[in-house]
């Protein structure tokens, strides 16, 4: 088992379009929105993956991914998901030793853009870019499975 440490937080500029070393179409969706199991499938790119997550305890949670086949994930995404299933394009922001990623989402959840940076460790320092915005670590309205279940 694996330990997601992650923080997130809003996104009050276009900044991070230019400081970003890649950009990724995903699109996601969920097989169950239970907070004590999330189950995710997603395609990223040229990848696919299956994901299960804990219940959050702030910014500290289980996660388990496996890496699974696009056509599995494709009609997965089609036949058995719950909710909306999420468009975003993913920039990967490198910045003074952290991998930032910030997610623009599309549809009926466009104008939204939140950043996440994962961490070692729950007290691990961080430095802010410029584009950071007010920290939702822990605010449920902020997890891609509530966004899902709402939009």
């Amino acid at each position: 088992m694996g330990k997601e440490i992650e923080r997130k937080f809003l996104v009050r500029d276009e900044s991070y379009r230019q400081m970003a070393s890649d950009v990724v179409e995903i699109k996601q969706g969920y097989i169950s929105m239970r907070p004590a199991g999330t189950v995710r499938v997603r395609l990223k790119g040229n990848d696919a993956y299956l994901t299960v997550k804990g219940l959050n305890d702030g910014a500290v949670r289980d996660e388990w991914e496996y890496r699974i086949s696009v056509e599995d994930a494709r009609q997965m995404l089609e036949r058995v998901t719950e909710g909306t299933v999420i468009s975003k394009k993913r920039y990967m922001v490198n910045y003074e030793g952290h991998t930032w990623e910030v997610d623009e989402f599309a549809g009926d959840l466009a104008g939204l853009v939140v950043a996440e940076v994962e961490l070692k460790s729950i007290d691990e320092p961080v430095s802010m870019p410029d584009f950071i915005g007010e920290e939702v670590t822990g605010d449920s309205r902020y997890y891609n499975s509530t966004l899902a279940a709402i939009s």
